[in-house]
Parts: C-alpha cells; sequence; structure tokens
C-alpha cells in the first residue's frame, strides 16, 4: 500500500539518442585517395578542419541533391574496379617483384691499357 511512488518520466524522443554508426572498408585508386588531402587542405583553407569520413558524407549528400541526368553522369564517370582484396597468389608475386632489387648498371667492359 504504498501510494507515494514515484512514476517514471514519460519517454522523451529519440533527440538525445545518438545514431548508430556503421563501419565498412572499401578499394579506391592512389590517385583518388590522394584528393582526401587536398580537399582536406581546401578545407583547411576556408577555415574547417574535417575528416575522410565527413568528406565522404558530403560527397553522398551531394550526390542525394542531384537530378537524375547528372546524378547518372557522376557515375558513370567513376571507372568500375575490380573489388575484393588480391589473391595470395597475386599479392605474393607483387610482393616478390617489389623485393627484387633493380638490375646494377652495366659496367663497361675492360679495355686494353694502351
Amino acid at each position: 500500500m504504498n501510494s507515494s511512488k514515484k512514476s517514471k518520466p514519460a519517454v522523451t524522443p529519440d533527440k538525445d539518442k545518438k545514431p548508430k554508426l556503421v563501419r565498412d572498408s572499401f578499394t579506391i585508386p592512389k590517385d583518388e585517395y590522394a584528393a582526401f588531402d587536398l580537399l582536406k587542405a581546401r578545407a583547411m583553407s576556408q577555415g574547417l578542419a574535417i575528416k575522410k569520413s565527413e568528406l565522404l558524407r558530403a560527397g553522398l549528400m551531394v550526390l542525394c541533391g542531384l537530378g537524375d541526368a547528372r546524378f547518372k553522369a557522376a557515375l558513370t564517370a567513376v571507372p568500375t574496379l575490380k573489388t575484393g582484396r588480391p589473391s595470395a597468389q597475386a599479392s605474393a608475386a607483387a610482393a616478390s617483384v617489389q623485393a627484387q632489387p633493380s638490375a646494377p648498371a652495366q659496367e663497361p667492359a675492360d679495355q686494353p691499357a694502351s
């Protein structure tokens, strides 16, 4: 008979909850990856410190805002890549090529003394 129990506060909407984050990985050509540094420097020159993930999210927002024709043009401008990790055989071959020293410069043949 405890009538002095306090009721629980009403649950507030999800505005206080942080969005659930997802981790992912992807493959990108080295020259396109270098664009991260260029874009980060460009942002810094405008007083904005930005992370790679924020650049990717900004790019997604821009793509979402495009009309169908411009969206299709942007997508077709991106070359298709072979996805996934290289096979063990391909990785071993690449490592072997990198590990081999370059051929030494050829020395001129001994010339007889005159």
